[in-house]
């Protein structure tokens, strides 16, 4: 039972990281460049994540030359998020970022679960999945009309 909400509640507090993230990556890179404020963010992140792996970590980093090469690509999609982030959030605000980014999560990830790409177990996309996903669409397109 204690599971049953611990993951759903760290999930919400991420989602919340998240939204402030955009504010804060946006008004960074504003002042210092899409780029280069993007390339900050990472790198302070890259140092939290040293100093966790550091104290914390009890995983085999070496393991890292035995992976399949793809999912290393990780990285590369984060990175490409804080700059999409960056250049997005000051033109249409944060609230409509997330949401656009949301259901961008969603249709990719109905994808992925529908075919069980990159290994994971299928979750057919149904009629009523589907139907879900047109609201998601037509709700971005609402919050958007001006």
């Amino acid at each position: 039972m204690l599971v049953k909400l611990i993951f759903p509640l760290l999930a919400l507090i991420g989602g919340m990281a998240l939204a402030t993230q955009g504010q804060i990556n946006g008004g960074l890179g504003k002042k210092v460049g899409v780029i280069e404020g993007s390339f900050i963010s990472f790198s302070i992140g890259t140092l939290a994540l040293l100093f966790i792996l550091l104290f914390f970590g009890n995983g085999n980093i070496s393991s890292v030359s035995q992976v399949p090469k793809w999912q290393l690509i990780g990285g590369l999609l984060g990175a490409f998020y804080v700059v999409v982030q960056v250049i997005v959030v000051p033109k249409i605000g944060v609230s409509a970022s997330l949401m656009a980014v949301i259901v961008g999560q969603i249709i990719l990830g109905a994808v992925i679960d529908h075919y069980g790409f990159f290994g994971g177990h299928r979750f057919p996309i149904d009629k009523q999945k589907l139907i879900a996903i047109l609201l998601l669409l037509f709700s971005l397109y609402l919050y958007m009309k001006k």
